[in-house]
């Protein structure tokens, strides 16, 4: 399920208050600047800052 563009330009980061883009697959709205994901559960984006994965960077 895709998250409302309108939606998604007036959503932010809990943490640092910059963007989110949605996941190829629309489970999770990524912060890059904080390097976080944010689970969206039936359709609605959970953006407690607690939930938030951090995303790992890898080191090849």
């Amino acid at each position: 399920m895709s998250i409302n563009k309108n939606l998604l330009e007036i959503i932010c980061c809990p943490v640092c208050k910059g963007s989110l883009k949605e996941e190829e697959n629309g489970q999770f709205l990524i912060c890059e600047a904080c390097k976080i994901k944010y689970p969206v559960k039936d359709g609605i984006p959970v953006l407690i800052a607690e939930e938030g994965i951090r995303i790992e960077q890898n080191k090849d």
